[in-house]
């Protein structure tokens, strides 16, 4: 495997050289299609740099062991595509090395390989019978976040900000060390129509979630990014669940606060020349337990321009940070305790031929051993109302837990 790690305001242009780099000393060996091309891993934080958090007081663990950017080509990738399987391999080669033994035994791990299968959801009164301290519901911890969001509207009402979406972390710590393999499979099974990720920094932390919202993505020329913003929970009944999505359609506040994000994507597009197409009004995108306001927008792209150019350009989206963005990221700061690493941050990968996808980071967590740092956020606008958004933030926090064991 080989990687790039890197920071700061440059962190997109020096992974592209990175890649770029990498490409002209690849040899390909087989019949290589687009779905089964060496792809890049990459990862970058929600800011351009770490910075200190305050300490939990229950988990004594640093979690800033994921670097701004990382780009990296694994050893081995197992690619689904159009129900078929991939499997390439990636190797460094000096002169010296023996090519029929390093043969044999890239074989023999290939032999070794055993694919996990998902098995069945453990309920949620199992994992909260294991929790040892769980803080979403605490008054101090309302108390708190319902603060932060009337300073934030404040600053709306004085033009400081026309939106700001403030993140909440909570700390857990369970019995027995979370199972990983367990919790993704579980992901995979209550959310099929999320991206589910898990990366690990090498160091016993790994980040992992399901996420419903695509960054950006880029096949053959396409390119494909959504706008997903305003919330709306689903009903227990066909009913209610019609009567929330019926509200949240006909909600100003949250089809002024949708607007913003395609308004930000479609310029951020046409000041790089591309043609965005969309729709006017949004659509829905429901999930089991919530629905967005949701706008997918598309465009050709052109010869010259690369991914994680666009994607410098467009994260973060005011879906994650806010309007303006500058402002909202300071202000992130401000009220956030916590660094908020991956989280909301790009995650994805891209091929040398340009092809690639990245999802934002939400619906997420943090875990090490016994250990877990879970993330939610809302996005406050004027006429939002504090104790609401505190419910939202519970709602998706309750989405993560249900399945994590």
């Amino acid at each position: 495997m080989i990687q790039f790690t890197g920071e700061g305001t440059n962190r997109f242009s020096q992974s592209l050289d990175f890649v770029r780099d990498c490409q002209k000393r690849i040899i390909k060996v087989g019949d290589f299609a687009l779905c089964h091309a060496p792809h890049f891993c990459c990862s970058f934080t929600f800011f351009d740099d770490n910075y200190p958090g305050l300490a939990s007081p229950l988990i004594d663990l640093n979690w800033d062991g994921f670097p701004p950017a990382k780009i990296f080509l694994p050893g081995m990738q197992l690619i689904q595509y159009k129900h078929r399987y991939f499997l390439t391999l990636n190797l460094i080669f000096s002169p010296q090395q023996d090519i029929e033994a390093t043969a044999t035994r890239l074989w023999n791990q290939v032999q070794k390989l055993q694919f996990c299968s998902a098995k069945a959801v453990i309920s949620p009164a199992i994992l909260t019978a294991n929790l040892s301290t769980a803080e979403p519901n605490s008054p101090l911890y309302q108390q708190s976040f319902l603060h932060h969001v009337n300073s934030a509207l404040e600053l709306i009402a004085g033009n400081t900000l026309d939106k700001i979406v403030l993140a909440q972390a909570i700390d857990i710590k369970v019995s027995t060390p979370f199972n990983l393999m367990g919790s993704l499979a579980n992901l995979r099974l209550l959310y099929p129509d999320c991206c589910v990720f898990s990366i690990s920094n090498g160091q016993g932390q790994t980040f992992i979630g399901a996420s419903p919202e695509r960054l950006i993505a880029a096949r053959e020329g396409a390119l494909i990014t959504d706008a997903l913003a305003g919330s709306a929970p689903r009903g227990q009944t066909v009913k209610a669940d019609h009567d929330f999505a019926n509200q949240l359609l006909c909600s100003q506040k949250d089809c002024w606060e949708h607007q913003v994000v395609v308004d930000f994507i479609v310029q951020e597009l046409r000041e790089l020349g591309l043609e965005p197409e969309y729709l006017s009004r949004p659509g829905l995108m429901q999930l089991s337990n919530i629905q967005h306001l949701w706008t997918p927008i598309k465009a050709d792209l052109f010869a010259g321009i690369h991914l994680l150019e666009i994607l410098a350009r467009l994260h973060p989206t005011p879906a994650a940070a806010g309007h303006p963005r500058e402002i909202a990221q300071t202000q992130i700061r401000r009220y956030e305790s916590f660094d908020r690493l991956l989280y909301a941050a790009p995650i994805g990968w891209i091929d040398g031929a340009g092809n690639g996808e990245f999802v934002v980071g939400i619906r997420s967590a943090l875990v090490q051993g016994h250990y877990a740092r879970l993330f939610a956020g809302a996005g406050i606008v004027a006429g939002s109302e504090p104790k609401k958004e505190f419910a939202e933030i519970q709602l998706k926090f309750q989405a993560l837990l249900r399945a994590m064991v």
